[in-house]
């Protein structure tokens, strides 16, 4: 028997739940289906959020012979023998293709599409789950219209469960009900996805008819679920974005967010990606208004790794919240960047020949290291002079930040070199 969630599959546009942005009356997505007109398209989004279903209904209302290619599996001369069976009594409207997991085709096996694409023999909707702008051959990107596909919202995931509960009672021929805790916990565990929670409801319902019971509760739900598993994918798209959202938590001074993001972070088991960003945001994000924040931090990383999951929590959230919760400067990764920007489009000029190598023979033929003034055999362990090449040498990369510690520091200096 096919899976519930292919049973019951929607077969007109407003039966698509989820995805009002792209389907909503007079959205750009509706109103291209609806005209008839098809562009290439690739749908980009979490797996069960409708992206295959909608190729399919684009295909029927077009009168388009759909063909369906997965990438993981298949080849460019799958495509091949696709285009060489059209004729006009086959697909009197053309051929959609759509191609699903896009990202698994190399670049030259997308380029392959180029030429049936530019013909017109084949309309072409892309599904990936991964960001096509990462993924997808520019050529193929610069020809199509990429629209994204958002993860299905509880409320909306709990109306398709309504419908499948009918559908399965109705085929079981049975009564048994689904209390709202249970409907709401399977819509909460489903994160998103449809097709996971009509396959959890089928389990729920199925496990129900075996142990003789008339009612689902939440914890038989759970029970049947063996606890959510994560959809955290550590080489995927969303790993990036739960790593960007986690330092722009930190960054932005919000330790709960901070927090939260740890958890899912750990919860997928990626130890060594939150040691790594940690490290970095102590430099890039507290940097000098708290330079201790780094050691402090190190020290954190250090025990994670030696105790290792579950222990390594702990540690951690520890870094976390110091990090959160301290002063902000970006003042080094600013002038760091800006001097290497400035290398990187221009030459800036020769090494002043006073801060040239000066300990070999034949150096001071050379002119080098001559002039040098040694600073700590002055007061305050500083004499002026230059340091930078010519090309450059009034350049300031360095601008201290609004807080107490680099505030004192540039104070200081700016005492001193006044002496001088």
């Amino acid at each position: 028997m096919q899976p519930l969630a292919d049973r019951i599959r929607p077969t007109s546009i407003d039966e698509v739940v989820g995805q009002e942005h792209l389907l909503g009356k007079g959205k750009v997505l509706r109103t291209l289906i609806e005209s008839g007109r098809l562009p290439n398209m690739i749908f980009y989004g979490p797996s069960g959020t409708g992206k295959t279903t909608l190729a399919r209904i684009v295909a029927e209302r077009s009168g388009k012979t759909l063909y369906y290619i997965n990438a993981t599996n298949g080849s460019v001369s799958d495509i091949k023998n696709i285009v060489k069976e059209q004729n006009s009594m086959t697909s009197p409207n053309g051929i959609l293709l759509y191609l699903d997991e896009i990202q698994n085709f190399n670049k030259k096996q997308q380029q392959s599409l180029l030429e049936y694409i530019e013909n017109g023999f084949i309309t072409l909707i892309a599904a990936t789950t991964e960001n096509p702008f990462f993924y997808v051959y520019n050529a193929i990107l610069s020809r199509c219209n990429v629209f994204e596909f958002q993860k299905v919202s509880p409320e909306e995931i709990e109306k398709v469960l309504c419908r499948g509960i009918d559908i399965l009672n109705e085929e079981y021929s049975s009564g048994i009900k689904f209390d709202k805790d249970a409907i709401s916990a399977i819509s909460e565990i489903a994160y998103g996805d449809v097709r996971k929670a009509l396959n959890l409801l089928e389990l729920c319902m199925t496990t129900a008819l075996q142990s003789k019971k008339d009612t689902v509760t939440a914890d038989g739900v759970f029970e049947c679920a063996s606890l959510p598993a994560s959809r955290y994918d550590r080489d995927g798209d969303s790993h990036y974005d739960l790593l960007s959202a986690f330092q722009k938590s930190i960054r932005g001074s919000d330790e709960n967010a901070a927090i939260h993001y740890l958890a899912r972070l750990l919860t997928g088991g990626d130890l060594i990606s939150v040691c790594r960003r940690l490290m970095v945001i102590a430099a890039e994000d507290i940097g000098l208004a708290y330079p201790t924040a780094i050691s402090v931090v190190k020290s954190c990383v250090d025990c994670a790794l030696q105790l290792g999951l579950p222990e390594a929590r702990i540690p951690l959230a520890e870094a976390v919240i110091l990090l959160a919760t301290a002063p902000k400067s970006n003042s080094a990764i600013c002038a760091i960047d800006e001097a290497m920007s400035d290398i990187a489009k221009a030459d800036t000029g020769d090494i002043p020949p006073s801060l040239k190598d000066g300990h070999y023979a034949g150096a001071k033929k050379l002119g080098k290291s001559i002039g040098y003034k040694y600073p700590h055999s002055y007061p305050n362990h500083y004499v002026k002079q230059q340091y930078l090449p010519d090309k450059i040498k009034n350049k300031v990369y360095y601008k201290p930040g609004e807080n107490k510690f680099e505030q004192a520091a540039f104070e200081y200096m700016k005492k001193i070199k006044e002496q001088n």
